[in-house]
């Protein structure tokens, strides 16, 4: 029996995907569960335009982050902090600071997850901070941090 998976089912496929099943399985297991439905011609249509939206959906989403990335790469941001004698800071600037930042720029917000930091910046000067938007779409920003003047 073919069957359309409305959920990732282990050793038969994932979401979306039209299988061929035993009619026993199928019957008796998997759509009682409600992990599959018939694969009739109607069932296989919706589910195709259904799947061809969420590619739609799945790509504008991309494209807006690499727009904003874009935006982004081409600007060096400056962060300005209080700062002692020296380089040192009096605190450190975080994942949650550069999203602020960010957030100005884009005038959108920005979550501090986006933002990957091996730790957090403690000294006056230039760093690589890694982000992360949505679709997987991923890029290095430089921030210099300076003296509060």
């Amino acid at each position: 029996m073919k069957v359309i998976l409305l959920q990732d089912v282990p050793k038969i496929g994932k979401k979306g995907e039209v299988k061929t099943v035993a009619d026993g399985y199928a019957r008796n297991f998997l759509i009682p569960k409600g992990l599959v439905k018939e694969a009739t011609e109607g069932t296989l249509k919706h589910s195709q335009s259904i799947a061809q939206i969420r590619k739609d959906h799945q790509d504008k989403m991309q494209q807006k982050s690499q727009e904003k990335l874009d935006r982004l790469t081409k600007e060096f941001f400056t962060i300005y902090a209080k700062a002692g004698e020296g380089k040192k800071l009096y605190g450190s600037i975080t994942n949650a600071d550069i999203a602020q930042e960010l957030e100005k720029v884009l005038e959108e917000p920005v979550d501090k997850r986006c933002i990957s930091l091996s730790a957090p910046i403690k000294e006056i000067g230039v760093y690589e901070v890694g982000v992360k938007f949505s679709g997987g779409v991923r890029g290095v920003l430089k921030i210099k941090v300076e003296k509060t003047p």
